[in-house]
């Protein structure tokens, strides 16, 4: 194959925003201390991209911007990439959830299609506009090494199209902070030969 034919994304999720771990969809919090160290320790010395791509909330963009310039890549940034909004779970603790409302959480988990959060985005909805930007980088950056900086849910909803799963069994998909996964895609059919290289690897 020829390598210009392979398109190679490494999807990086966020590391720890100000606040600490809660329900942060669109809550743009930036990232702590603790935050930034796990990223830079994730991405080490590692430069091989031809660009960078990041979700626009702070705890992505600020980190992306740092990078990019560093390595004197091109940066763009995309709106579509950001995290599912979790309604009225926003800024909230899994802790505060389940004192306020018992057992909601737990539903949510197994079926988030049939138990969102009240005034969040759809799971679908969330699809639809994760899968669409994902087509469009593919399209647009065809045959390019890839630093895609975005959250948890983005890169859970990418995994379960590569993957056919089924939408709403996403949150079976651990993504730590700071967490690193390679997908490689061979062909500009973003339904063909896609492939998981690695899951919270290492570059």
């Amino acid at each position: 194959m020829n390598p210009e034919d392979r398109t190679t994304i490494d999807l990086i999720r966020h590391g720890e925003p100000v606040g600490g771990v809660r329900f942060r969809g669109h809550q743009d919090d930036p990232l702590s201390p603790k935050g930034r160290k796990q990223m830079d320790d994730a991405i080490g010395a590692y430069s091989n991209w031809d660009l960078v791509i990041t979700s626009p909330l702070r705890r992505c963009l600020e980190f992306a911007q740092k990078t990019a310039t560093k390595l004197q890549l091109p940066l763009e940034i995309e709106a579509q990439f950001r995290e599912l909004d979790y309604g009225s779970w926003e800024g909230r603790t899994a802790d505060e959830i389940r004192e306020h409302h018992p057992g909601a959480l737990e539903n949510f988990f197994s079926n988030p299609i049939q138990y969102p959060p009240s005034g969040s985005e759809s799971l679908v909805a969330f699809q639809t506009r994760i899968f669409s930007a994902w087509q469009n980088t593919l399209s647009k950056h065809h045959g390019k090494k890839i630093l895609l900086v975005c959250h948890g849910g983005t890169i859970r909803m990418v995994l379960t199209h590569l993957l056919h799963m089924p939408i709403e069994k996403l949150f079976r998909i651990t993504v730590p902070h700071a967490g690193i996964t390679r997908i490689a895609q061979c062909s500009k059919d973003t339904d063909r030969f896609g492939q998981l290289i690695f899951h919270h690897g290492t570059l």
